[in-house]
């Protein structure tokens, strides 16, 4: 017990030898959390207001948007501070809720980009179904479950973390309490912890991978039945943009943990800082771009003809929520 209370604040080396590029770091990474924000608030709100976007589909979408403003939080504000501060520190309930949040929250969206993928499959696969199976209530249950299989994770992996002894090290080599990094400062054997962090990624990031490429393919195979190439395009087109975003999450990922270690330790962190704080701003921007349904509430709202198109429940609304 000495050895976890000993320790009431974690410093952060972030790229403590290199100011200027912190500084430079600190513009840019406002920049992508004000986007990010904005972005993704933006389309939470024209979920909520426009008839049309109440759909299953509109409905994970504000889920993953939520997600993103809620992951980039937990720790985006208080890195920009520490990026212009010579001492950069954190509390050590700070350190633990950030790492709990992070960890959550990035499970929670590999878990909701699966449902998103199984909403498109009922859509495309299942069409005279869809309402039936994609039904409100049905569709509450699949985020409840996201939301809280990710947070059950966190928690039992931030127990398993924090219940280990650490001997006083407080020095943690990143920009923020990375569960990863933290576990370096342990000074107890870590096998059960990399056991379990391994069992949940095979749970919770590779499975829904696999999921979202088999749902991928009955979507394909069923696209090439149709026999018009208007009626494939137009099928594609409400696929196009969760694609893009499953290839964006994942291929960073992988990018991250398969590319080969750098030589300059601070090149690893410059790229795992990035991954986390760009990749949530994109979402928004894909899904405005290749969505016409996201692109017209958008000039809707610009134009103030949002409230009315809620008044006149045009005929593009279906399956309602």
């Amino acid at each position: 017990m000495a050895n976890r209370t000993a320790v009431t604040e974690y410093v952060l080396l972030g790229l403590h030898e290199h100011h200027n590029l912190e500084t430079v770091l600190f513009v840019l990474c406002l920049a992508i959390y004000s986007v990010n924000v904005l972005g993704n608030s933006l389309l939470i709100g024209l979920s909520m207001l426009d008839p049309c976007l109440h759909s299953p589909m509109y409905f994970f979408l504000s889920n993953l948007s939520l997600m993103d403003i809620c992951g980039t939080s937990s720790f985006v504000p208080l890195m920009l501070v520490n990026f212009l501060e010579a001492r950069k520190t954190i509390s050590f309930p700070g350190c633990a809720l950030q790492m709990y949040l992070t960890l959550a929250l990035g499970s929670t969206e590999c878990l909701l980009l699966a449902m998103m993928a199984y909403d498109r499959y009922v859509a495309i696969c299942q069409p005279l179904r869809y309402p039936e199976i994609m039904s409100g209530q049905t569709c509450v249950r699949m985020a409840v479950l996201s939301w809280g299989t990710g947070f059950a994770n966190s928690l039992l992996q931030s127990l398993l973390t924090w219940n280990l002894p650490f001997c006083g090290h407080s020095i943690i080599n990143h920009f923020f309490c990375e569960i990863l990094a933290v576990l370096k400062l342990a000074c107890g054997d870590i096998s059960l912890n990399a056991l379990m962090l391994m069992v949940a990624t095979v749970v919770l990031t590779v499975a829904p991978l696999l999921l979202i490429c088999l749902s991928y393919i009955f979507i394909l195979a069923t696209i090439l039945r149709v026999p018009s190439a208007a009626g494939r395009r137009k099928a594609f087109s409400t696929c196009s943009a969760h694609i893009t975003v499953v290839v964006v999450f994942y291929g960073t990922i992988s990018f991250m943990y398969f590319k080969p270690k750098a030589k300059d330790p601070d090149l690893d962190k410059i790229i795992a800082l990035l991954y986390g704080v760009v990749t949530p701003s994109l979402n928004p921007i894909i899904y405005s771009l290749r969505n016409a349904e996201v692109k017209a509430a958008a000039i809707a709202l610009l134009w103030g003809d949002l409230l009315s198109r809620k008044v006149s429940h045009p005929p593009c609304c279906s399956s309602t929520l």
